[in-house]
């Protein structure tokens, strides 16, 4: 006997109840990300989130979310992403909705982890590139490198890979400056 995937429409997407695991909708299927981050994941992100917010409000330059939080990439059929981190310039702030972001956030940021395929990572870059984000981190726990990709009308290509003893910096955030060694330690 087949069983059918009921598959979710933006609508009953939007009626859900709130959701504290980490998933993507794809193409109207809900893909839970399992297992959920790890203790490793969470440092990183949380050394992130806590560098870049304040020196985004102290400029005032937008905000700074991280996961989990929908950003949405198509309504049909239904596709959304849950970067680790994002950043939305304050110019842009009417992309972010009561459910959900509804646009392409200027900066995103993807932590690896060691089950990510490289089909898994690109498709992501895809629907992020789909929907005009400017910046992507690629962040690699195991590489301890943090890869900056800069959107192009020929698609990402790599700004810079930054290893231990290197400075993340971003065209999109002047003055920004993180160091790679302080985010792996």
């Amino acid at each position: 006997m087949a069983v059918e995937t009921k598959l979710l429409t933006y609508e009953e997407y939007l009626a859900l109840p709130e959701i504290n695991r980490r998933y993507d909708i794809i193409d109207g299927e809900l893909i839970m990300m399992s297992p959920s981050p790890t203790p490793l994941h969470q440092r990183i992100a949380a050394k992130i989130h806590l560098k870049l917010g304040p020196f985004v409000m102290e400029r005032q330059l937008g905000e700074v979310f991280f996961a989990p939080l929908d950003v949405l990439i198509q309504r049909e059929p239904l596709r959304t992403r849950q970067p680790d981190v994002l950043f939305i310039r304050a110019e842009r702030a009417d992309i972010i909705g009561e459910d959900l972001i509804e646009g392409a956030p200027d900066l995103v940021v993807e932590i690896l982890s060691p089950s990510n395929t490289r089909a898994q990572v690109e498709e992501k870059l895809a629907d992020y590139a789909s929907i005009g984000v400017s910046e992507c981190w690629l962040i690699s726990p195991e590489a301890q490198t943090v890869e900056v990709l800069r959107r192009t009308d020929e698609g990402w290509i790599r700004q810079e890979i930054y290893g231990r003893g290197d400075a993340v910096t971003s065209l999109l955030l002047p003055g920004f400056s993180l160091s790679v060694s302080e985010i792996f330690d």
